[in-house]
Order: structure tokens, then C-alpha cells, then sequence
């Protein structure tokens, strides 16, 4: 009895092993196939929040086929010309970047004279001046390489965007198209009516948050984006139409991206102006812009029924951020609320459901956990 006790948890623990083995390897090769994947989920996830809208066509006599390519050009519609009357600030800031990086520099050794440890190195006195001459400082050969390597990285990933963003609306077009077709078949070959009902009932209630977060998200952020750019202006910051879509952008991350828009906005002030009011006022203005809408706006408007844990906010956004960067990043927060669209029709799932939702009410403390008896198991009945 004994031997096929060990024997069994031997084997069960290889099996745990192996799952842990494969799903590492699998973190990893998703992380290697970036290219391949990130355009195929960002286009899935656009499919889930616009299929309503193609639905929507279809029911008045318009043919999927069209009201696709309808719904992908109003879609290119509203971003192409925005991007477009951004491209020139952009290479506005893009031609004043050496100049605003040897601002910097400037900044960067009047701080480093006052700091013993990082004073940039000094000849020594009492030699000609041909051998008293100053010796090169790291910092600077670093800032210098690390400039010329930044130049060649933007162009190689802007083409490399350029390339995922098309083949992310192609993709899109074609998943919308055919989205009756594809989800009706994976209903048919479902073999259960209850796991066919359950199955349908998750992408439609997929396909409704989806849809309703990026539209609310997406209208607040908008709004704080019009504040910032505004504001911006009014304190005379250079180019404030690209910071505050700059904002806008950056604040689809949670927690994160706020803090990036702070941090870019201090070396933005630090660049622009002299002064020490004026350099932080751009961080500090869109500090007490995001706490208003972080802690009075988005939780009035967003609701109970949108809301997600925090932590897990949180941890989805720091592993798909690690994963694939600032894309991942971005579609953190859709693939959360499409996994709790599964684990509420998943009984397996449900205690990964209490830690993915917002807190709809307050929980009972441990004191009374722990004086509350055990809920005893349901008798079997035989028949």
C-alpha cells in the first residue's frame, strides 16, 4: 500500500513538473513570437469590441463584407488623420533633440558638481597643457553612444510598426467579415447544448465589456488628453497637441503609464524652461489632473460593473509589459476582462473570479471566517 502511495505521488509530481516546464516554455516562445502574435490578439481583441457594430449593420440588410470595410474605414478614419497632424510636431521634437539632449547634459554636470561621487573627471594641474588635457568622462561617451543607437532603434521599430499595424487592419477587416461564420462554427462543434450556451454567452458578454471599456476608457482619457494639451499651452511647453496625445495614449496603462507621462513631462520641463516652478508645473499639472480622474471621474463612470482587482490590474499589466513591451502593455487590460468573461461561466475558474473582480462589497473580516463552520458536503443521490 505504502509502495503504490509513493508511487502515485511520484508520478503526480512529475506531472505538476512537466506542466510547470511547459508552461514556461511557452511564456517564452510567446514572448520570442511577438511579431507574429501581437498583430493576430490586437486584432482579436478589436474583433471582439466591433463585431457588435457588424451585427448591428448586418440586421438592417447591410452584407458582413461591407459593413467590415465600413466599420475598418471609419476606424482608419478617425486615427490616420490624427496621427497625420501629429507627425509634425513630432518631427518638430525629433529635429530639437540633440539640441534639448545637450540641455540635458548641461542639467545632468550642474547637478553632478554638486555630488562628490559623480563629478565628472578633472586633468590634473602642473603638466603642459598637452598632457593636462581633461580625460574623457563615461557618462558623456555613453549618452553619445546611446544617442546614435536610439536614432537607429526608432527607425527600425517605426518601420517594424508600420508593418504590424497593417497587417493588424488586414487581419481585423478579415476577422470581422467572418466572425458569424467563425463563432458559429466553434458553436457547432460544441457537443453539449449547455457548454454551447455557455460558450456563446462568454463572447457575447466578452464583446459588451470589451466594447464598453475601450469606449469609456477611451472617451476619458480623450477628455484628460484636451485638458493636458490645453493646460500645457497655457504654461508655454513646447508642442502641447503631440504631449497631450502623448496623455492620452499612455494613460491606456494603468499605473504605469501615468508614471511614464510624469516622468517624460519632468525631463520636458527640465528642457524647456529655467526656472524651477516652471519646470515641475507640467508634472504637477497633470498630477492633480489624474487624481481627479482617477479617484472621482473613472469610478463614477466606469462603475461596479467594469471594475477589476487592482492587483491583478496590476500584474497583468507588468507581465504582458514584460512580455511584448508597450503593446503588451496596452491589451493588458482587454485580455483581463475577456479571462473573467470565461471564469464566470467556468466552475473550475471561480476562485480565480473573486481575485480578478473590483470589490462590489465589503468583505467579512477574519475573525468572523474563522468562527463561521465549515459548509458540509452535499449527500450523493442515488437513483
Amino acid at each position: 500500500m505504502d509502495t503504490t502511495t509513493h508511487t502515485a505521488a511520484r508520478i503526480a509530481g512529475s506531472s505538476w513538473a512537466l506542466r510547470g516546464v511547459f508552461a514556461l516554455t511557452l511564456v517564452f516562445a510567446v514572448r520570442e513570437a511577438r511579431p507574429l502574435l501581437a498583430p493576430v490578439l490586437v486584432a482579436v481583441l478589436l474583433t471582439l469590441a466591433l463585431a457588435p457594430a457588424v451585427r448591428w449593420l448586418r440586421r438592417r440588410g447591410v452584407p458582413e463584407m461591407l459593413g467590415a470595410l465600413l466599420i475598418v474605414l471609419a476606424l482608419l478614419g478617425s486615427t490616420v488623420p490624427m496621427a497625420m497632424s501629429l507627425a509634425r510636431p513630432a518631427a518638430a521634437w525629433w529635429e530639437a533633440a540633440p539640441r534639448t539632449v545637450s540641455q540635458l547634459l548641461e542639467q545632468v554636470e550642474a547637478l553632478r558638481a554638486t555630488i562628490p561621487g559623480l563629478r565628472a573627471p578633472e586633468g590634473r594641474s602642473g603638466r603642459p597643457s598637452t598632457l593636462s588635457a581633461t580625460p574623457a568622462d563615461p557618462l558623456k561617451e555613453r549618452l553619445a553612444s546611446e544617442g546614435v543607437a536610439l536614432t537607429g532603434l526608432v527607425v527600425t521599430r517605426s518601420l517594424a510598426f508600420v508593418f504590424s499595424a497593417s497587417a493588424t487592419v488586414i487581419l481585423l477587416y478579415f476577422l470581422l467579415a467572418s466572425e458569424h461564420w467563425v463563432l458559429s462554427r466553434v458553436v457547432e462543434a460544441v457537443p453539449r447544448q449547455r457548454k454551447r450556451a455557455l460558450l456563446l454567452s462568454g463572447v457575447r458578454a466578452a464583446q459588451r465589456e470589451i466594447g464598453r471599456w475601450l469606449v469609456v476608457v477611451g472617451v476619458v482619457n480623450g477628455t484628460v488628453g484636451l485638458i493636458m494639451g490645453f493646460t500645457l499651452w497655457t504654461l508655454g511647453l513646447p508642442n502641447p497637441t503631440l504631449w497631450g496625445a502623448i496623455v492620452a495614449v499612455l494613460c491606456f496603462v494603468p499605473y504605469i503609464g501615468p508614471m511614464a507621462v510624469m516622468g517624460l513631462l519632468l525631463l520636458a520641463g527640465i528642457s524647456s524652461f529655467d526656472s524651477g516652478a516652471q519646470i515641475f508645473a507640467p508634472m504637477l499639472a497633470f498630477a492633480v489632473v489624474h487624481a481627479v480622474e482617477s479617484n472621482i471621474v473613472s469610478p463614477l463612470i466606469i462603475g461596479r460593473r467594469l471594475s477589476l482587482s487592482p492587483v491583478a490590474v496590476f500584474l497583468s499589466v507588468m507581465f504582458w509589459g514584460w512580455l511584448w513591451g508597450i503593446a503588451g502593455a496596452l491589451i493588458a487590460v482587454p485580455l483581463l476582462i475577456a479571462l473573467r468573461s470565461v471564469c464566470r461561466r467556468v466552475r473550475g475558474l471561480r476562485l480565480l473570479r473573486h481575485f480578478l473582480e473590483g470589490e462590489r462589497e465589503r468583505p467579512p473580516s477574519l475573525r468572523s471566517l474563522l468562527r463561521r463552520p465549515a459548509a458540509r458536503p452535499a449527500r450523493a443521490r442515488y437513483t
